[in-house]
């Protein structure tokens, strides 16, 4: 998988692969956006120094998903995935976790925790989410809820009582 980073000049390419995801904002109950809106809400969005926006590209170079994220949101520590996107004819085809793994073996310094947020009553995305080691975080309901994932080694729980870690 090819993850290029997006781009102002991208904005038709993202309008595309929205145009082959007419599920997912049927999911939200609302159309696909138009080309100057994907235009103005990548504007935005490129704004933002801790966003990352990326399209994702099979081997041969055609665009089959997208992937936006935000560093330290809504904590310090936190990578939030705001949207993985791929596109319909290409999904149950293990793309969306490839990105997802190649987004967890490259996390900014200081990260401690993935969040992924599965919008509206979808129960697919949170059944994905879960499968790729996800937990249940927050509820939003309706708008949205959250799954999480520690970075990094996890604490390791104190040791009981009357036992001292290290000796024998």
């Amino acid at each position: 998988m090819n993850v290029t980073p997006l781009a102002l000049h991208h904005a038709p390419l993202l309008h595309r692969l929205y145009s082959a995801a007419p599920g997912y904002f049927a999911l939200l109950s609302t159309r696909v956006p138009t080309l100057s809106e994907v235009q103005r809400d990548l504007e935005i969005a490129l704004l933002d120094p801790r966003r990352s926006l990326s399209l994702l590209c099979d081997e041969g170079g055609e665009v089959i998903g997208s992937l936006d994220c935000k560093r330290n949101f809504p904590e310090p520590g936190d990578l939030t995935i705001n949207l993985l996107l791929i596109r319909e004819d290409r999904q149950s085809q293990g793309w969306g976790e490839r990105a997802v793994r190649h987004l967890e073996a490259r996390v900014p310094p200081g990260t401690t925790r993935i969040l992924a947020s599965v919008l509206g009553d979808n129960p697919r995305g949170a059944r994905f989410w879960e499968r790729l080691g996800y937990t249940f975080a927050l509820d939003a309901r309706p708008v949205m809820t959250w799954y999480a994932r520690p970075v990094g080694p996890l604490p390791q729980p104190p040791a009981p009582v009357g036992i001292r870690a290290g000796h024998d």
